[in-house]
């Protein structure tokens, strides 16, 4: 690795008489003399006591750092920002967690791009940064890997997690949840570090990106605490030799056909709906087209296989206990449902990464065979119609069952829906609609987990459903609908629905309407004035003024 073809940034800002000034810099951070003609590899890490999905991320950047000083290059650390959905759900933080998705992406970039790293390692282990970290490495295009942080055990012996918090919360409001069970709940919920431990977004995204090919296998199922992890970073930081030797970079990996097979993954495992956003995004960022019409062609053909919560029963470490992602990989591949052909960090194909890894454990009842499918096609669904002409996306489970019709029970905000369901407002058979909470009007589309799981807590799961122009968390369930294109704060027709309009949801047919005459919808459009923006200046105001809509992945560096 001592090659200057391998080190093409690093050269440019060390080498030679007149960098002497930036030699001098580095020395006191721990170069030697030696190390300038080693290849610079970035460790980007997420590290933080923000949140217990990334409070051990900085054992596992020093374990990446030696990993790529053992292979040959001089490791540097750097960290960037991360925010916490399950802290600040239902509050007004919440409209900054979409945001830092972009913020993590751009300060990564920068700090890659300004100081000349031939390669990097990134590692992530909470919803937003794991995007944020791949589209950093799609924008740069140089030789990297992403380690995921890892899932989290359950908590208690009622195996719980987040969203057990969040139905609790609900029970209690009902009154099927006492003082004392709630504490306990609170208590016993999140025992250590790792993230999310369902089928939520962090465990999707890792799943996705892992499919994908930009992280080693196994690396979305090892849970957080498991000595594994460490020894992945190791991997990981080994890898870059290879990737630097082999000239191997994130657009030789993140293709098209890498992006069918992350999309597969998540609809198999039942994954976030946030995932349509993210992939989204991603592919913007390597300059692959995708869109939501592509996520309704996978969904209907690659059916719903995982017993995970939030709809089922099991957790992350359950499914890496019976063969991990790998293994749910080989079955699909096996099935023809994955493309095998694909690159990944590893130098090898998809299929030459799985040919010697073991497949799902006998009898195990995690992961469903397509002869037994929990649901026919994928849970995702996109849908579109007179309420949603720009799109819409879907979490349906068949559960729920497949076609919703009833009064809308419209509310501004998530708040004021919050109060509508303390004081009865809301009834069976009513399709709550909430509204002004999309990536403008949020602004930062929060995600409506208080509200699903409130819903849930108060036994009215499968006895409404739920709309919005913001988005979901990974931990909702439920008859739910998000990503409502145009959204309310840009005059959508979400924006002009009134309670008690007639709305039908179809997953059948793919169908989201409002039963109002489009001369109607007219005449409310043309009475219609824009609300002022929620923010004026700051983080959320540039956002506001550059972001795309939702089914666009809401990018905003184009």
């Amino acid at each position: 690795m001592t090659d200057d073809k391998r080190r093409p940034y690093s050269s440019l800002v060390v080498d030679g008489v007149t960098h002497a000034s930036s030699r001098a810099m580095l020395y006191p951070v721990g170069f030697r003399e030696e190390d300038f003609a080693k290849p610079q590899i970035g460790i980007a890490s997420t590290w933080s006591m923000v949140t217990p999905c990334n409070m051990h991320i900085n054992a596992l950047a020093d374990a990446a750092a030696m990993g790529a000083d053992e292979a040959g290059g001089k490791s540097v650390l750097f960290n960037t920002i991360t925010v916490s959905d399950g802290i600040s759900m239902g509050s007004p933080g919440m409209r900054y967690s979409l945001v830092s998705r972009e913020v993590i992406a751009d300060s990564i970039e920068t700090v890659v791009g300004a100081q000349g790293f031939d390669g990097f390692v990134a590692i992530g282990g909470c919803d937003k940064n794991m995007p944020a970290c791949a589209m950093a490495m799609a924008r740069m295009n140089r030789p990297s890997v992403f380690v995921y942080g890892g899932t989290i055990q359950p908590g208690g012996n009622k195996r719980l997690d987040i969203v057990s918090v969040f139905e609790a919360v609900g029970g209690h409001a009902a009154g099927t949840v006492s003082d004392i069970e709630l504490k306990e709940v609170e208590r016993t919920a999140i025992p250590g570090p790792g993230s999310c431990g369902g089928m939520y977004t962090a465990n999707t995204m890792a799943s996705a990106i892992e499919a994908m090919g930009m992280s080693l296998p196994y690396s979305s199922s090892i849970p957080a605490v498991d000595p594994g992890k460490l020894e992945e970073c190791l991997q990981a930081g080994q890898a870059i030799r290879h990737l630097l030797e082999q000239d191997i970079k994130p657009r030789d990996i993140m293709t098209r056909e890498a992006f069918e097979n992350a999309m597969v993954i998540v609809m198999a495992l039942g994954g976030s709906t946030n995932a349509v956003l993210h992939l989204i995004a991603m592919a913007r960022a390597v300059e692959v087209s995708l869109g939501i019409d592509d996520f309704q062609k996978v969904s209907d053909r690659v059916p719903f296989l995982a017993d995970l919560k939030p709809s089922g029963k099991y957790v992350m470490e359950d499914l890496h206990n019976v063969g991990g992602t790998p293994a749910v990989m080989k079955y699909l591949l096996e099935q023809d449902l994955l493309n095998g052909d694909c690159l990944t960090v590893t130098g090898k194909t998809v299929a030459e990464n799985l040919r010697d890894l073991p497949g799902l454990k006998q009898g195990q009842e995690v992961f469903m065979p397509v002869e037994r499918p929990i649901k026919q096609t994928a849970h995702i669904q996109i849908l579109k119609g007179n309420l949603a002409p720009g799109g819409s996306v879907a979490k349906i489970t068949g559960k729920e069952g497949l076609r919703f019709s009833g009064p809308a029970r419209v509310f501004d905000c998530e708040e004021d829906m919050l109060a509508g369901l303390e004081k009865g407002e809301i009834r069976k058979g009513d399709v709550v609609v909430i509204r002004f909470e999309g990536p403008k009007g949020g602004p930062g589309m929060p995600e409506m987990l208080t509200p699903t799981s409130a819903i849930m807590g108060a036994g009215l799961g499968k006895d409404v459903a739920l709309i919005t122009d913001g988005r979901f968390s990974g931990g909702s369930h439920g008859f739910i609908i998000g990503h409502v294109v145009p959204e309310a704060q840009e005059g959508g027709p979400i924006g002009l629905i009134r309670s008690g309009d007639l709305i039908t949801i179809d997953a059948e047919t793919q169908r989201l309407d409002v039963d109002v005459s489009d001369e109607e919808m007219a005449a409310r459009k043309a009475a219609w004035q824009m609300p002022p923006y929620k923010a004026k200046r700051g983080t959320l105001y540039k956002y506001i003024k550059n972001v795309r809509n939702a089914s666009e992945g809401c990018v905003t560096d184009e």
